[in-house]
């Protein structure tokens, strides 16, 4: 991109925003007038770590959902931050963590959204508002952290609380590497972020005191500050839904679970019919030419086939197996690291096997978000790669993250296909690959790949498949995988399209013209109202 064009659409983008914000302001001046009298008890919506200055995706979810609440005439109460934390997750600069946090614009942009609604006041209860909290530093607490090593911060509790644990992966996220180097930015960062999740636990706790809400949405659920309520609320036994975006374009999903882990219930009885196996054979059909967006990032704008130089290397062994990794955030959340400590501990235990079989040829995969503008990972499997010296390895050939090879002829030629907890693991097996897992993933928890539960079961399983004449896939791996697929894409991604449309850069979005009673008729709120408000599953219908 040249420099006049990096200006234009910096400008072009300043000027989006400010006409979506005006927009948006003046949508919700009209759902606080048009809103009902309310009763009974509220619902809380908190969602800091989506969203500075433009509306992202998982804002206008928050948005949308919380003003059809409000137009059903159901209390809700909105937790927003008024520069609450000395520092966030979003507004650190990895750089420079000692810089100050954006939260004018933060706070203008929290303001747009909440327009036309009143400061919280503990006397009125029965009115929509805004408890907007500030931060108040804990001394006795700056003393108990002020000392500690990296390792004493990481599983640091207070009260009862893992402020610790709570911290990591958004400090992880934020400074895109998985082993935190214990040194005083690191350290210090930490330690502010332990100070601003106490601050939320405390704000929280007491907002929670004062209304009893019937229920808390959460986004994500694992930054610290929604984390940390989910945390609050959780221990006192009220509800939490958190969200996240779909699979599909323009798409949210909704669960009382953890929303990065994918829950999904299936019934057993499920099985999939001719018109919606076609409907699932047309995604794949485009995905597997590069024809999909994930959170408006379009990873394969040029896929391309296996090269004369790849295919004339191969020729020189017996059987391919391909290697595919994942990027620092998805293989750091709790949930992920199951078997082994994290994804280069499995990469290690992968280059222990890879010396003994000079006759298989490798293809370690990085994952193309890896090197994403502005959110490029620190610690890579590139790095992994040049610090083991792999390149050196006869047997093994790298793909980095900018190649546009395709994945899926590569899956076509392979003897058998290992991932840690990346999607293209799911496909595989709905392409009939025989799969071997290492890290949890969104799709293991039915089965569909080889999943070992410990290092040496996955050692083992990887030297059983590489000298097997012949690998045997259970029928019902390929099956699972397109029952999960299938749910994932068309039941539980819950369209949002109507209402909500990419904005220049298209990791974020702009509010759509549109009807209030076209919001409160939709399928999708309805979707969102019964699970809400009625316990539903949060599933579109058939």
């Amino acid at each position: 991109m040249t420099l006049k064009n990096f200006y234009t659409q910096r400008i072009q983008r300043g000027l989006v925003r400010r006409w979506n914000n005006l927009k948006v302001a003046r949508v919700a001046r009209r759902v606080a007038r048009l809103s009902p009298p309310v009763a009974g008890q509220p619902i809380i919506f908190f969602k800091a770590s989506t969203g500075i200055d433009d509306l992202s995706w998982n804002s206008g979810f928050h948005l949308l959902a919380s003003w059809a609440l409000r137009l059903k005439g159901i209390p809700v109460a909105y937790f927003a931050c008024h520069a609450g934390m000395s520092k966030c997750v979003l507004g650190t600069n990895r750089d420079d963590p000692h810089k100050a946090m954006p939260c004018s614009s933060c706070l203008y942009q929290s303001r747009t959204l909440y327009a036309g609604l009143p400061t919280f006041q503990p006397s009125n209860l029965s009115t929509t508002s805004v408890r907007w909290f500030d931060f108040q530093r804990d001394p006795q607490l700056i003393t108990r952290v002020s000392q500690l090593t990296l390792a004493e911060l990481m599983t640091f509790e207070h009260e009862s609380i893992p402020l610790g644990a709570l911290c990591l992966p958004g400090l992880r996220w934020i400074l895109r590497i998985h082993h935190l180097v214990d040194d005083e930015p690191t350290r210090y960062l930490l330690r502010e972020y332990i100070l601003s999740a106490w601050n939320v636990a405390r704000t929280f706790s007491d907002f929670l005191d004062r209304i009893h809400p019937r229920a808390v949405v959460l986004f994500n659920g694992q930054f610290f500050p929604e984390a940390t309520a989910r945390f609050i609320a959780q221990r006192r036994g009220i509800r939490v839904i958190t969200h996240e975006v779909g699979l599909q374009p323009a798409s949210a999903f909704f669960t009382e679970g953890e929303a990065t882990a994918y829950p999904i219930h299936i019934p057993d009885e499920f099985e999939l019919t001719d018109e919606q196996n076609a409907r699932l054979d047309a995604y794949l059909a485009r995905r597997f030419q590069g024809d999909f967006t994930m959170a408006g990032i379009k990873f394969w704008a040029d896929m391309k086939g296996l090269d004369e130089a790849f295919l004339k290397k191969a020729a020189g062994f017996k059987q391919i197996v391909p290697i595919f990794t994942n990027v620092i955030f998805d293989t750091s959340q709790p949930h992920a690291n199951t078997v082994f400590e994290d994804m280069f501990d499995w990469l290690d235990m992968a280059l222990d096997v890879i010396h003994a079989h000079p006759e298989t040829l490798f293809v370690i995969r990085a994952h193309p978000d890896e090197t994403r503008v502005r959110k490029a990972s620190r610690e890579t499997v590139e790095g992994w790669v040049t610090s083991r010296d792999v390149q050196k390895e006869a047997n093994v050939v790298f793909i980095g993250p900018k190649e546009t090879l395709s994945s899926y002829e590569l899956i076509q030629r392979s003897k058998f296909v290992m991932v840690y907890n990346s999607t293209i693991g799911l496909e595989a097996s709905i392409m009939g690959a025989a799969v071997l897992c290492a890290g949890r993933a969104r799709f293991t928890q039915y089965p569909t790949v080889f999943f070992p539960q410990t290092v040496d079961e996955v050692r083992k399983k990887m030297k059983e498949f590489l000298e097997a004449e012949k690998i045997a896939v259970p029928p019902e791996f390929k099956r699972n995988a397109r029952r999960f697929l299938y749910y994932q894409l068309f039941r539980t991604s819950l369209p949002f399209g109507d209402f909500l449309e990419p904005s220049v850069r298209t990791t974020q979005t702009r509010l759509k013209t549109f009807g209030l009673d076209e919001l409160l008729e939709s399928d999708v709120v309805n979707v969102i109202l019964d699970g809400l408000l009625h316990g539903g599953d949060f599933l579109l219908k058939e």
